[in-house]
């Protein structure tokens, strides 16, 4: 009986393969949920608050990083401690999706629609890290 609840979105692996799109769903969720401001430094949130932050945000993470982070009871913290160990990523994503970016040709895919996605996850990728794509850009 791991999970009796449903999720919202899909959890945190501690194979970090998801990590990028976890952060993105959680700050969504959180916000939604009108506890956004309970992972930024220096907030003013109640324990109240912060309890229902860190419920949430554990109960979006693998078993394995719940066990490793079963002492942590402060929301920013939780949050500090998997940003401090995964936002390393954006810097591995941006190299491949700039290659990508400039290596991207329509007569390399079988259908528009296959091109129109590969086109939208590698302005997603390059976004991500801070780069504009215009539509300029992508009508080229």
């Amino acid at each position: 009986m791991a999970y009796l609840t449903k999720l919202e979105f899909v959890a945190l692996h501690s194979s970090r393969r998801n990590y990028l799109s976890w952060v993105l769903d959680a700050e969504i969720h959180l916000d939604a949920m009108g506890l956004g401001y309970t992972i930024k430094i220096e907030n003013k949130a109640s324990k109240q608050d912060c309890a229902k932050t860190m419920i949430f945000l554990r109960h979006h993470i693998d078993e394995i990083l719940k066990i490793e982070y079963l002492t942590v009871k402060d929301s920013l913290v939780l949050w500090n401690n998997l940003k401090e160990r995964y936002d390393h990523l954006k810097m591995f994503i941006h190299p491949k999706a700039r290659y990508d970016w400039m290596n991207l040709r329509l007569q390399d895919f079988k259908s528009i629609h296959e091109y129109n996605s590969a086109m939208f996850r590698i302005t997603s990728r390059l976004k991500l890290r801070g780069d504009t794509v215009n539509d300029v850009d992508m009508l080229e």
